[in-house]
């Protein structure tokens, strides 16, 4: 399956809880990959990112898709 976003992280279904609507899908990641972030140049100073730095991948999204 292809797909065009980039932030898809692997992992195995830990626990399912459905609802009448809605379904709760609790998925154990097991290889993280990378994350490729896109942020504004202005950002990338200020924060002085480089190369080998240690940071946190925050993911900003109003819904997680699963795709099997």
């Amino acid at each position: 399956m292809e797909i065009s976003a980039r932030n898809g992280l692997t992992g195995k279904v830990e626990d399912v809880k459905l609802g009448e609507v809605m379904a709760s899908i609790k998925i154990e990641i097991t290889e993280p990959g990378v994350i490729t972030a896109v942020i504004t140049r202005e950002s990338a100073e200020d924060l002085d990112l480089k190369e080998g730095d240690e940071v946190k991948a925050i993911i900003k999204s109003t819904e997680v898709m699963v795709a099997k």
